[in-house]
């Protein structure tokens, strides 16, 4: 038995659990005094490894960061629609029964939230927005490119990912990460992204939502996250203006900071 004391926290073992479609990997944080609970999920081509340990280890919130299936350490294959991811996500909640859930989707991890947040399950109560759009446009010089030269693609990736100074580590850390996914799922997220689209729908997510943009994200600029705003029912918008679209390893300290202020508003709800 492992004893904490009050407001200690603790890291199991990294675990997975059986889903329908994938043996799905998780790493989970749980503080003892947890008050809710946090999904963290990745965007395209990406895993667990995006999120900093700023926003995996918050006060007062167990945290959960998934790899999507066919990404990271969860089996294959990955998912051809951003509706079948957010079946997986929610197959996740439901199998490990957690309660006072946000859920914070990163790009395409966002629009995942989203498509949650259309018909939420028990227990999600709030999404977190992360340089992400309702809708998402794909240039085709990225899924040409993919399955052209995956390497040179995932290097073009990286020059518009950053912000003003982008930290030269940050970037080769994030491109060795990338090119550990497989082509064919980075391509298939791409191309889930591509067809996304609930421009028309917002105003159905009746959940608390933040949503974080970034004044110099090249692949979803900060107007995507101002619609967002301006159409979600119960919405507040930030912006992190040196950032890029990476903006959770570029400035993690900030993005953790509005991420806990907006999970102790529902504390207090």
């Amino acid at each position: 038995m492992v004893v904490l004391a009050p407001g200690q926290g603790y890291t199991l073992p990294m675990p997975t659990i059986a889903l329908p479609h994938t043996d799905l990997f998780y790493a989970p944080f749980l503080p003892a005094d947890a008050r809710q609970t946090l999904v963290l999920i990745h965007g395209a081509g990406s895993s667990h490894l995006t999120w900093p340990g700023a926003l995996r280890r918050l006060p007062q919130t167990a945290v959960y960061a998934l790899d999507l299936p066919g990404h990271g350490r969860s089996t294959a294959p990955g998912r051809q629609t951003v509706g079948e991811y957010a079946q997986d996500v929610i197959q996740f909640i439901q199998a490990l029964e957690l309660e006072n859930v946000v859920v914070l989707g990163h790009s395409m991890g966002g629009a995942i939230a989203q498509q949650i947040g259309l018909a939420p399950p028990p227990g999600v109560v709030g999404l977190v927005l992360l340089g992400t759009g309702a809708r998402l446009r794909v240039a085709p010089t990225f899924t040409e490119g993919i399955q052209a030269d995956f390497a040179a693609t995932v290097d073009l990736l990286n020059q518009f990912y950053w912000g003003t100074q982008p930290d030269p580590d940050l970037i080769t850390a994030n491109r060795r990460s990338m090119l550990n996914c497989p082509p064919e799922v980075m391509l298939n997220d791409f191309l889930a992204c591509a067809q996304f689209d609930v421009r028309d729908r917002l105003t159905e997510i009746a959940l608390p939502t933040l949503v974080i943009s970034s004044g110099h994200d090249q692949m979803t600029p900060a107007r995507f996250g101002h619609f967002l705003a301006e159409h979600l029912p119960q919405a507040e918008f930030a912006l992190i203006e040196e950032a890029g679209h990476m903006m959770m390893l570029e400035f993690p300290e900030r993005v953790a900071q509005l991420v806990q202020e907006f999970l102790a508003k529902r504390r207090g709800a």
